[in-house]
């Protein structure tokens, strides 16, 4: 038995009972899979506020948190991700692990990883941040402080090696891999290949 595929949307004549051979077993239904659920309905621990919502005071929390609303005063989610969606109106200043804005936006955004501005955003204020995205069309009119990415202390930085160079070779002196070159080994982007 053949199920029609979900890109032939053409509409096509079928019996209702279509005609099966004297030995072949009966046909069994097969329920139809489920369609996959985007990542957003799958997390359980998003906070969502609408856009009839107004909050005027401190916002914190520890959850991730779509806002879509109006909100004045401060909104603190250290380690959890804010979205301010289409409708936000937002005049607070802003600190979150990664803030991603829509809407409209007055005051100072501090992001510990990522700060990412749509086209349809409006942001004025200063934002201190590793990474950030300004998408083309989008309004933003303050300061970007660009933090370094810490490394963890296992990864600490090696003082660089002693070179020695001689006539025709260069060879490092170093608890690390050695490396050699000569004249004859080395390619110009010159020489034809």
């Amino acid at each position: 038995m053949w199920k029609a595929r979900p890109e032939d949307n053409r509409s096509t004549v079928t019996p209702s009972q279509p005609a099966q051979p004297a030995n072949a077993a009966p046909a069994v239904s097969v329920p139809a899979k489920e369609a996959p659920k985007p990542a957003a309905e799958m997390r359980a621990d998003v906070g969502h506020i609408g856009k009839s919502v107004v909050i005027r005071g401190e916002l914190s929390g520890s959850e991730d948190l779509y806002l879509d609303g109006e909100v004045e005063g401060d909104i603190n989610l250290r380690d959890h991700k804010l979205l301010i969606g289409p409708n936000g109106k937002i005049k607070a200043n802003i600190s979150a692990r990664d803030v991603v804005v829509h809407g409209r936006v007055t005051g100072n955004v501090a992001a510990s990883e990522r700060v990412e501005l749509k086209r349809s955003c409006s942001l004025t204020g200063d934002v201190t941040t590793q990474r950030i995205v300004i998408e083309d069309g989008a309004f933003f009119k303050g300061a970007i402080d660009i933090k370094e990415v810490k490394e963890s202390k296992s990864d600490s930085r090696k003082p660089a090696a002693a070179v020695t160079i001689s006539s025709g070779s260069a060879s490092a002196i170093s608890n690390g891999p050695s490396l050699s070159a000569s004249p004859a080994s080395q390619g110009s982007f010159l020489d034809p290949k």
